[in-house]
């Protein structure tokens, strides 16, 4: 095929090798890519971006109507390495019939293991034993030094039984869960599987020990998890959210913490990301805070970016992308 025809297709950040190679041996496509760990600087994607016929981005970059304006006629998809697409205009992009992939089920078992482990963490203060190894706080055996809570005979609330919140759902119940509950949308058929109980909101968070976020971030979901929702939680209650983190307002999350209307909180998302070093709830030390890793084992991204590829490259020659959604 002649230089003139190839069609040009953006890479927004350094991916896992799987996908890039998928994409560099794609005879029709001139792939160029922003080099770096980094997020690509608006400027900078806004000038890449000019004739793009594709663009494969990330969930930290913003696709708006200034981004598809510089890109112009011939973008005819977006490729995302993300399961979330609230960074996109969807409504923009739907306007202007450029197809959309995502990542979705790929991430599911490694993002359900992330939270199962965040909440033991939380819930058995594992980030607080350390500290206290390292700084020499642990003297003599004491009975009630570093007591935590367990998950054996407990009620476990999951917000949102979608993937991820039955995968979560699935690996906590082995644990002796006496009582799985959960709240969303409608009823869930696949809830039996864990014998989860359909409640209320209300229901849930006041009779929960261990609540988990697991919802999608959507208008009626953005700062679900406030002051109100908080004051209805056990002071025993510990608060986890995997999810999207303006799903949680987090003076609100800090004031119960911090008062002790509530136990302990772990989140693997904020508001902003990175959390700035200063921020309160990093004060806490019933506060866990990770650096968004839900998905992060190399098996998962290499996956992820397999499929980001893939449905980059269908986008582009008119045929089926693996995971398109659908506008």
């Amino acid at each position: 095929m002649a230089a003139g025809k190839l069609m040009k297709v953006f890479v927004t950040r350094r991916i896992p090798q799987e996908g890039m190679k998928i994409l560099s041996s794609a005879a029709d496509c001139e792939v160029s890519l922003w080099d770096s760990d980094e997020p690509v600087p608006k400027a900078e994607l806004l000038k890449s971006v000019q004739g793009a016929h594709g663009l494969l981005c990330l969930l930290t970059d913003k696709i708006d109507a200034e981004v598809l304006d510089a890109a112009g006629p011939n973008l005819k998809v977006i490729s995302t390495l993300s399961v979330g697409f609230d960074h996109l205009a969807l409504d923009e992009i739907k306007k202007r019939g450029i197809r959309l992939g995502y990542t979705p089920d790929v991430l599911t078992d490694a993002t359900a293991e992330l939270t199962v482990a965040l909440l033991l963490a939380t819930a058995r203060r594992l980030p607080e034993g350390v500290e206290e190894v390292k700084n020499g706080g642990w003297s003599a055996w004491k009975p009630l030094w570093l007591c935590g809570y367990g998950l054996s005979g407990s009620t476990v609330g999951v917000i949102g039984l979608g993937r991820i919140g039955m995968a979560i759902a699935q690996r906590l119940m082995p644990f002796g869960v006496k009582r799985l509950l959960y709240s969303g949308r409608t009823a869930k058929p696949h809830a039996a599987e864990v014998n989860g109980e359909f409640v209320p909101i209300d229901t849930l968070v006041s009779e929960s020990d261990f609540i988990v976020v697991s919802c999608s971030l959507t208008p009626e979901t953005q700062g679900l998890c406030n002051k109100a929702m908080f004051s209805k939680m056990k002071n025993t209650a510990v608060f986890i959210n995997s999810s999207r983190g303006a799903v949680v307002n987090q003076e609100d999350l800090y004031e119960a913490l911090s008062s002790g209307q509530i136990a302990a909180a772990g989140l693997d998302v904020t508001t902003p990301e990175p959390l700035p070093t200063n921020h309160p709830l990093l004060k806490l030390k019933n506060c866990v805070v990770l650096p968004h890793i839900g998905s992060a084992t190399y098996s998962t991204r290499g996956v992820m970016s397999v499929l980001a590829a893939q449905n980059l490259l269908g986008g582009l020659q008119g045929t089926d992308m693996p995971s398109e959604l659908s506008l």
